[in-house]
């Protein structure tokens, strides 16, 4: 029997819920011209449905106590879908488990509801323990590929060793966004992989992949930065030969680590990517955005590279479950317009607009990291006498 008390609780539930998901979304004021960043997350935990959460039979849970709790909602993949922008979302539970589930927008800022059931991931064979930060491709076969991190507990971890793990390149397909086909984890020669993408189009009549070779979990080790492989199919996807791409250099943005974001963007100037860098600090890592263009007929080929972050976390963005990241994989173009998700610390999910041509201009004309401090100096005071000279004029 539904009592007025666990009715008036379950109604403020639901009137809080909808405040949060019905607020409008403000622009706040920029000054680089790159992009503009939006005041409120677009995705938090607070917006997953209030019946993931709580148990809402006054039988079972007369006192309305929160049963499955949400964590957090962040690092999503993105796509626009049935004129609606949707949002793949990694949702860790307070179990600290993830799963995939899709929130939808017509606005892409604010506004976005998730759908009534997480997706439901086949397993493979050989079952993952978590899984995490799916980059979507609408690929040029037909299929929505979904590309993710699968993590297992390290098979060769010594005794009492609960922290050591392997994470490898998971792969599914679908349609409709709702049922999904598990196919085999991706092959490379690489130990582990993380921060896997695939190419939209078929290059030389081959399945296209942006990879992150790992020597462990955690650290890259000899992994180079960003690779570039091709495989025959998507069913039992194999890559022979990994090449660098985008390399990590020493005392950047990219020391640490570096991993594609979305899959890129089509221009007509090349093909758009957005990656992430990690350094390290006496703070922890520190992940930050960053921006190249590639070469339209040859995509393994980067053309343009800005130095220095595209975005960085700031105020609010660097407080959370791991401080200090700003993290994308995904983002949406319609017409001229880009929305770009990123996760903010581990926490939520945040949105920056910007357009193409913006962003074009900003890895065309941004000068490259000439990776000492003298050249540093160097570029630098030769836009200061640019300017002063026009001042003067």
């Amino acid at each position: 029997m539904t009592t007025p008390d666990f009715q008036h609780r379950r109604e403020r539930l639901y009137a809080a819920h909808n405040s949060l998901v019905y607020r409008k979304n403000e622009p706040s004021a920029e000054s680089n011209g790159l992009f503009r960043r939006y005041r409120y997350p677009v995705l938090t935990a607070a917006h997953t449905p209030v019946f993931w959460r709580y148990d809402l039979d006054p039988t079972t849970n007369p006192l309305l106590l929160e049963r499955l709790g949400i964590n957090a909602a962040f690092n999503v993949g993105a796509m626009e879908w049935q004129g609606k922008i949707v949002l793949m979302a990694r949702v860790e539970g307070t179990d600290r488990k993830s799963f995939f589930a899709v929130a939808e927008s017509a606005t892409g800022v604010d506004g976005f509801r998730f759908w009534d059931y997480p997706v439901v991931l086949p397993e493979t064979d050989e079952p993952e323990t978590n899984v995490y930060d799916m980059r979507l491709t609408a690929h040029q076969d037909g299929w929505i590929y979904g590309l993710f991190c699968a993590e297992r507990k390290d098979p060769a971890a010594p005794p009492g060793d609960l922290s050591s793990a392997v994470a490898q390149c998971g792969v599914a397909r679908t349609r409709d966004l709702k049922t999904w086909e598990r196919l085999d984890d991706l092959k490379t020669p690489s130990a582990q992989q993380r921060n896997c993408v695939l190419h939209p189009e078929f290059v030389d009549g081959k399945y296209a992949f942006y990879t992150r070779p790992q020597d462990s979990f955690i650290e890259a080790g000899s992994g180079g930065g960003i690779g570039w492989g091709l495989a025959s199919s998507m069913e039992h996807a194999v890559i022979e030969q990994e090449t660098i791409i985008d390399r990590r250099e020493y005392h950047t943005i990219n020391e640490v680590k570096n991993g594609l974001g979305p899959a890129p963007l089509k221009t007509e100037k090349g093909w758009l990517h957005l990656a992430h860098g990690v350094r390290n600090t006496a703070a922890g890592l520190r992940y930050v955005l960053y921006c190249f263009l590639c070469e339209l007929k040859n995509p393994a080929k980067v053309i343009a590279k800005p130095g220095g972050y595209f975005l960085a976390p700031m105020g609010e963005e660097r407080i959370g479950d791991v401080s200090n990241v700003a993290f994308s994989n995904g983002w949406v173009r319609r017409g001229d317009e880009v929305f770009i998700y990123y996760g903010a610390s581990d926490t939520r999910t945040n949105v920056a607009t910007t357009t193409v041509e913006r962003l074009l201009d900003y890895v065309l004309n941004t000068p490259a990291d000439p990776l000492r401090s003298a050249l540093c100096v160097t570029q630098r005071i030769a836009l200061i006498e640019k300017n002063l000279k026009l001042q003067r004029q």
